[in-house]
């Protein structure tokens, strides 16, 4: 019995997600990598991670996450907003069988239809996160 994949697109086409170890756990505090003012970013939900009970939701390259602003501006902090990872520090292997790492682990901030906030990222992006949020891909000056 073959299986069937369930993650088909709007239009028609199979999106199927990387395999990319999902290594930054809820509670973890990343670098904001955008210019909108934030400079800490601290997670405090995965979204569209389904986990076994009792198990904390985790996040990789291009998940969208919530996050509270932790050193920033007077305006951004105490409020929950979305984010993409866009790097994470732990290696992880892509299809073609070469192995990938950031020295840090970033986000940008999203609005939650997926438009960035800022205008400019600072830093390269990960093929596999510009892939899947083609407005992060926009404003990012290095892809990698």
């Amino acid at each position: 019995m073959s299986k069937k994949s369930r993650a088909v697109a709007a239009i028609g086409i199979l999106e199927r997600r990387p395999n990319i170890p999902r290594t930054i756990n809820v509670g973890s505090e990343v670098v904001c990598a955008d210019n909108s003012g934030a400079q800490i970013l601290k997670i405090v939900q995965v979204h569209g991670v389904k986990t076994r009970l009792r198990q904390h939701p985790c996040a990789g390259v291009g998940d969208l996450v919530s996050v509270t602003v932790k050193k920033g501006p007077i305006d951004l902090r105490k409020k929950v907003m979305h984010a993409v990872i866009i790097r994470q520090r732990m290696p992880y292997r892509r299809p073609d069988g070469m192995w990938i790492a950031f020295e840090d682990t970033a986000a940008v901030l999203v609005t939650p239809e997926g438009d960035v906030k800022a205008t400019e990222i600072k830093g390269p992006v990960a093929r596999e996160a510009a892939e899947r949020w083609p407005r992060v891909a926009n404003i990012a000056g290095m892809i990698i």
